[in-house]
């Protein structure tokens, strides 16, 4: 381990490789700013260049440094404009954005940058010790598990419903869950619901439900309401203070470490990914907070910030477990990186650390140095992306619609997609208007397939749902399940009785 390491450090120290990490990373960035363009599309796009490279371990190094540079800038556009374009960085906008109308965007965008570097780099560490053995590990869990896995993520619900709106956000989650359905079936593999659009045989685009439930109402609120654009205007002078009270780091070390253990713990799952951990990260923060900070959670709660940054860092970092080690891609970005390595005539598996160290470990190494390069390139850039508040909002509003429109487009690259927008954002408006959640629509909709996929398969391989009973691992992940569901409600209750005392 310790040769290999030497030979890690000594490849991804190179100038090529250090010129390929900054690349990397300052590419990766500014995409994951941009809402509409996530890691999957520029990494693709990238992989010629990465390939005419001629070195596996450069090429490699390259690609990872855009995966965690998009997941790292990502947060810029959840927190200063309510539009998130990756799905990882989702419940980053839940206390983001809120912290942006009091006039706290540059601490919120200090916060998510030092939250991410501690996650990426935890889980580096984490990586560079534990991989092989969290290999292994990855392979007890089968689709029972995984599908155990996301009703874990999905009762996550009861952490985004307010007080009383329990029942609201299980309403919304099943509608998320019946948007899922619309396209090609797991099981049988035919197009369901689609009315016979054949634009919709492959599904709604991730990115035109979230930029409908987040960044159309968002503009429609500040064309409507005037008053409350001034409101953001009033505070701008607050922008550029980007300290963080001592008071308020010891709140949110505790949230950091926590959230990059069990964020790369969940990103070592083939399948999981990011974004699952993201939520459960934002889950479980406010599950175990005191009375009084659950109340803050979405109306600006630095720990709800700082929870999902670290822990979607950290998982992007620890879903390179599977791919190094077991050839098995976790998310459809590390798909793209596997198809990379393949054509590279790269074969990532057991044999890898042994056949060709100098790949597996630099691209570890490089992960570190890429977060210390993430950290420093965007911490004095802070002061000036958020200058886009000062925009007057007659400029804003149409810059922000034609970045959620392109995005909608790009992602599927058919028109339909623009009107289920625009119709989905106006009903999404009016959902805000009667205080239902938006958060738990948009889990059904990411979950869904992937829950739908391994409950099919786990039902077919044990006949039935005996898997629930025959896997402790399974009937242990549920019982987790029911208890985050659970036991908000009877702090719910709880509180009622006390109000009637």
């Amino acid at each position: 381990m310790i040769e290999g390491l030497l030979l890690g450090i000594h490849t991804a120290l190179s100038l090529k490789n250090m010129l390929m990490i900054f690349g990397g990373c300052i590419v990766g960035t500014f995409i994951g700013m941009l809402p509409g363009l996530g890691p999957m599309s520029i990494i693709a796009i990238m992989i010629p260049v990465a390939i005419s490279l001629g070195d596996p371990a450069a090429a490699l190094i390259l690609l990872a440094g855009v995966y965690y540079g998009a997941i790292f800038g990502g947060s810029t556009s959840s927190i200063l404009i309510n539009a998130p374009g990756v799905a990882s960085t989702v419940a980053t906008s839940f206390d983001g954005y809120p912290l942006t109308r009091q006039g706290k965007a540059g601490k919120a965008l200090t916060i998510a940058a030092i939250s991410s570097f501690a996650g990426g780099t935890l889980g580096a560490i984490l990586l560079l010790f534990f991989a092989p053995a969290l290999a292994s590990v990855a392979l007890l869990f089968h689709s029972s598990e995984y599908f155990a896995l996301m009703v874990v993520g999905l009762s996550a619900i009861a952490a985004f419903a307010g007080s009383g709106q329990v029942f609201k956000a299980l309403l919304m989650t099943i509608a998320g869950l019946v948007l899922a359905t619309i396209g090609e079936g797991a099981q049988f593999n035919m197009p369901r619901f689609t009315m016979g659009i054949m634009d919709l045989q492959s599904g709604i685009g991730f990115i035109t439900i979230a930029m409908a439930m987040f960044a159309i109402p968002e503009t429609l609120f500040l064309v409507l309401d005037p008053a409350r654009s001034g409101k953001a205007s009033d505070k701008q002078s607050e922008i550029s203070n980007l300290r963080i009270t001592k008071e308020e780091a010891k709140k949110i070390a505790p949230v950091v470490g926590r959230q990059s253990i069990q964020g790369f713990l969940i990103g070592v799952m083939p399948g999981a990914g990011a974004t699952i951990a993201s939520f459960l990260g934002y889950a479980v923060e406010r599950n175990i907070a005191p009375k009084d900070e659950q109340e803050e959670f979405g109306k600006g709660s630095l720990k709800g910030l700082a929870a999902p940054e670290s822990a979607n860092n950290a998982a992007c970092t620890g879903s390179f477990v599977p791919l190094l080690t077991l050839g098995i891609p976790g998310s459809g970005t590390t798909a793209i990186l596997l198809g990379a390595l393949i054509a590279l005539n790269v074969s990532p598996g057991p044999r890898l650390m042994q056949d060709q160290p100098d790949i597996f470990w630099s691209v570890i190494i490089s992960m570190y140095i890429g977060n210390v390069v993430l950290l420093i390139l965007n911490l004095p850039l802070i002061p000036y992306i958020a200058k886009v508040l000062t925009v007057p909002r007659t400029f804003l509003i149409p810059f922000i619609l034609f970045f959620t429109l392109m995005g909608a487009y790009i992602g599927q690259n058919n028109a339909t997609e623009l009107l289920f927008l625009v119709g989905m954002g106006v009903m999404a408006t009016i959902l805000r208007f009667a205080s239902y959640p938006l958060a738990p629509l948009l889990i059904g909709f990411i979950l869904g397939p992937m829950l739908e996929d391994n409950f099919s398969r786990a039902t077919q391989l044990y006949d039935g749902i005996g898997f629930i009973w025959e896997r402790p691992m399974t009937a242990v992940l549920l019982l987790a399940a029911i208890l985050l569901i659970v036991l908000p409600a009877m702090r719910s209750q709880a509180k009622k009785g006390d109000r009637r005392r």
